[in-house]
């Protein structure tokens, strides 16, 4: 995924109501940014850290700019959540995702399970439909370990729920996690912050549900799967 231009660098002032950042340009310029992130971002939020806007194309819309990627850990992390599916299906479509290789069509936002939408559903003849729900992941508390959630996710149970029910439906189901940061080499549920999300992670893989996690080249100009991390779960 390329950014369409180029992003403005700025200093984060804080972050608030969730969806909103104040952001002080390199011209001294204060603009308050789109935050497309509802997680709790912890250690992605420090006032001061350096962090990348993108300028919007739209004139109507009220934020003239989204926050992006911030500076942690002496890497660029990429903080936006609407990103993830769109970076994962660019690299399945490039075959750069090992286990999900060999699928003729790749549809996005397919309904299924109780009133939601899949991600991604790969489709090929003579092979099981796969269901593939993307999580983005950006929590770093130990050193080399990536965590998700960051936050609770009622949503994020209930979809695995769904994956299950995928499987014993007959087709294949896949929980691919992308974290949008490049300096970790395992990754981890955060059971301590969502018990129940692991509770719910673990009886999917043990129904067939999959789960692969791969990390991301970021810089200023865009961000691209890069290689599988180690699970531990």
């Amino acid at each position: 995924m390329q950014f369409p231009d180029p992003l403005i660098r700025g200093t984060l002032l804080r972050r608030y109501k969730r969806f909103l950042a104040d952001i002080e340009l390199e011209d001294g310029a204060q603009v308050t940014a789109h935050c497309a992130n509802p997680g709790a971002m912890l250690g992605l939020k420090d006032a001061g850290a350096e962090v990348w806007l993108s300028p919007s194309r739209n004139p109507k819309r009220k934020l003239k700019f989204s926050w992006e990627l911030i500076w942690a850990n002496g890497g660029l992390v990429g903080i936006n959540t609407a990103h993830p599916n769109g970076i994962a299906a660019e690299a399945i479509e490039a075959g750069e995702i090992e286990p999900l290789q060999g699928y003729e069509t790749l549809r996005r936002e397919v309904k299924y399970g109780q009133n939601s939408r899949v991600d991604l559903l790969l489709e090929q003849p003579g092979r099981p439909d796969c269901y593939v729900e993307i999580k983005n992941v950006h929590l770093m508390r130990q050193t080399g370990l990536a965590e998700f959630p960051d936050s609770v996710t009622k949503r994020g149970a209930k979809h695995l729920v769904e994956l299950g029910d995928m499987v014993a439906a007959g087709h294949r189901a896949v929980m691919l996690y992308l974290v949008q940061r490049g300096d970790c080499d395992r990754f981890a549920i955060a059971g301590d912050i969502d018990p129940t999300y692991a509770e719910e992670l673990h009886r999917a893989m043990g129904s067939g549900v999959e789960a692969i996690c791969y990390d991301c080249q970021i810089d200023t100009t865009g961000i691209q799967v890069r290689k599988p991390l180690q699970l531990e779960l």
